[in-house]
């Protein structure tokens, strides 16, 4: 299956550029995503514009990847999920565990939403002296 992939400063698209998304291409997707953990760009956005057909097991593949990056502390973001594969997602039971926006621009958002987060919250690290 052809993929598009198109990296900005914080995150890459990746997007498949047609259907149907059987469980192997979902292994190979998933695999080719893992890759960007290595990379300075790690978070990524999975566009699914181009996708209305997919089997179970790959929305289930799909919604495993995004929790791997979510565990390593990158975001995983689905958008423009088309109804045919939203029905999918939710057959398998995992549309509600996913952080899926309707458009590629919310999609930017929440990364960087969450890029502002985690700089936050590693920024708690710092203790503070009392003075007596």
């Amino acid at each position: 299956m052809e993929v598009k992939i198109d990296t900005k400063e914080k995150f890459t698209v990746v997007t498949p550029m047609g259907s149907p998304i059987t469980d192997n291409i979902a292994a190979t997707i998933a695999n080719n995503c893992k890759s960007y953990l290595q990379n300075d760009v790690k978070n990524v956005i999975l566009n699914l514009s181009n996708v209305t057909s997919l089997e179970e097991k790959a929305a289930e593949t799909l919604a495993s990847l995004q929790q791997d990056f979510y565990e390593q502390s990158v975001s995983f973001v689905i958008c423009c999920l088309q109804p045919e594969a939203e029905d999918v997602f939710e057959k398998a039971g995992v549309l509600d565990m996913l952080n899926v926006t309707p458009t590629e621009s919310e999609a930017w958002d929440i990364v960087q939403m969450e890029e502002i987060e985690r700089e936050l919250l590693d920024g708690d690290d710092i203790t503070f002296e009392q003075n007596d």
